[in-house]
């Protein structure tokens, strides 16, 4: 699989703290290996967001990607519920 992230999402992974840091980075190695990990609750967005999907980084913080064709997966935007889903 092959995974790229937008510049918007290296963004706010800079802002994020460290702890979030690593739980992503984690996460992102249970995506790769199994995108459908019931651990992720992987789902797919409706309304405005449709075409996205969504991954559970920790109770509160989400990472939104696309599905590119293919293998390829770009992320598109991490933070909490409220701050991506206004």
């Amino acid at each position: 699989m092959k995974v790229r992230f937008s510049k918007k999402f290296r963004k706010q992974y800079k802002k994020s703290p460290l702890e979030i840091q690593k739980v992503f980075n984690l996460r992102l190695e249970f995506f790769i290996s199994n995108p459908n990990s019931i651990l992720l609750r992987n789902h797919a967005l409706i309304g405005k967001m449709q075409g996205l999907r969504s991954i559970n980084i920790t109770g509160d913080v989400r990472a939104l990607y696309e599905e590119k064709g293919g293998d390829e997966v770009v992320f598109i935007a991490i933070g909490t519920h409220s701050e991506l889903y206004r």
